[in-house]
């Protein structure tokens, strides 16, 4: 156990004290948050204004009120055609050109389906989305005047309604979570994904890097196999908890850094209405409010747990694997087998989100090699306690398995050399005593 320990305390040590895992702690976080601030940023941001030029033969469309990043140009119906407001639009640098047809019938659906927009380029979606839900309103207000109904009656009789969704336990009545729930467990459960893969990787190259330079000859001759392929997967994992910790850090961090910045006057406002028992609708303040009345310890002690597993489940197999070849090259082959579940875990997760209680998720939060990311993502929804606690033994035993496993191919393989293995030959390991 004390050679397990100082391979433990080598391996942490020199990751740790990488360039790389400095720049990716720090960086990491940063980057993260970008991903959601930056986009959120650059749609505030005004649009580019853009000039589309209008023939309106029958002049029955206004598009003067709507998107402030569009202004139209009409042409007088009297001195352009077709053709001439074609040449007009190519000789300035406007963005588009709309045309809009007289229709012999009447028929406002005939008229609908003749309009054409022209570009000197592609359109942009939201411009052609714009300009399409105007048509669509002129077109349905034509029609309910043909059927004798004023369209004004029904503007003015629609109104948005919004439903509070509440959530009934015991009694007890709370504001439903779901979005901010759903945000939780996707983060919870593709962090685990992301780690499986990022260090059990460096496990596997660590493995294969020892053995082609011939150093764990030199160890083996000290430790046991099954001490040092322990030592490596413990110590590697070590990091990657000290590095989701830190994560986890920055994130209380920003969110705190973000809540004063964004919120600091509103929370203030708010505190001082409640005390004066004044209601506030805020929809930003109660957003903060909600994601305050979260159980985060609780979150955070299984994502915990389902991430240590889950990583030294995979460890261990990605040990046997490194143990197994000579050359990273050689690896694809063992790669697919161990990487599937993965992926299907990453499929599965969309679905659980949606659908926390359904089949398809309970049992692919069930099945060990799935659990760890798809039961993170139902976490969030307070899954029933022994359905919790079912996943999590069936995740140690499974590991247990899997290591033992996996340790009878590593003592094999870690001194074989030479010899591309195949599968059927690392089942024969299995059976090696």
């Amino acid at each position: 156990m004390n050679k397990t320990w100082l391979i433990i305390k080598r391996e942490f040590s020199t990751r740790v004290r990488k360039k790389s895992f400095i720049l990716m702690t720090v960086l990491g976080p940063i980057l993260s948050s970008a991903l959601f601030i930056l986009p959120a940023y650059l749609a505030s941001l005004p649009e580019d204004e853009r000039t589309v030029v209008i023939l309106d033969e029958p002049t029955l469309l206004d598009f003067d009120k709507g998107k402030e990043s569009l202004k139209f140009k009409y042409l007088p119906p009297q001195e352009f055609d077709l053709e001439l407001a074609k040449e007009f639009f190519l000789e300035n640098e406007d963005y588009a050109f709309l045309y809009i047809p007289l229709s012999d019938s009447g028929d406002p659906d005939l008229m609908g389906k003749n309009i054409m927009l022209f570009a000197k380029g592609d359109v942009s979606i939201g411009v052609e989305n714009y300009i399409q839900s105007r048509v669509e309103k002129y077109v349905q207000r034509e029609k309910l005047k043909a059927e004798g109904v004023d369209p004004g009656i029904i503007a003015r009789t629609k109104g948005k309604i919004k439903i509070r969704t509440l959530n009934i336990n015991e009694g007890n009545e709370t504001e439903s979570m779901a979005p901010i729930k759903m945000g939780i467990g996707y983060a919870c459960g593709f962090m685990i994904y992301l780690f499986v893969f990022l260090y059990g990787a460096q496990v596997m190259r660590g493995v294969i890097e020892e053995k082609t330079s011939r150093i764990v000859e030199i160890m083996i001759s000290s430790v046991k196999p099954i001490q040092l392929m322990a030592g490596k997967i413990f110590g590697l994992a070590a990091v990657a908890l000290t590095q989701v910790i830190i994560w986890i850090g920055f994130g209380g961090l920003f969110y705190f850094i973000a809540m004063q910045f964004f919120m600091g006057d509103k929370l203030d406002a708010a505190q001082i209405a409640a005390s004066k028992g004044i209601e506030t609708n805020d929809a930003a303040f109660e957003v903060f409010n909600i994601i305050g009345s979260i159980n985060f310890p609780y979150i955070l002690t299984c994502f915990v747990f389902f991430f240590l597993f889950g990583y030294l489940l995979y460890a261990a197999m990605f040990a046997a694997i490194g143990s197994a070849v000579d050359k990273e090259s050689d690896t694809q082959q063992f790669m697919l087998p161990v990487s599937l579940p993965l992926i299907a875990a990453i499929v599965v997760l969309i679905r659980a989100l949606d659908q926390p209680d359904g089949s398809l998720a309970f049992w692919f939060s069930m099945i060990p090699f799935t659990s760890p990311i798809v039961m993170m993502a139902r976490v969030p929804f307070n899954v029933p306690l022994w359905e919790l606690l079912l996943s999590m033994s069936i995740l140690v035993i499974t590991f247990l398995v899997i290591t033992g496993m996996a340790a009878r191919i590593y003592r094999t393989g870690i001194l074989m050399y030479g010899k591309k293995p195949k599968l059927v030959e690392l089942l024969k390991w299995l059976k090696h005593k």
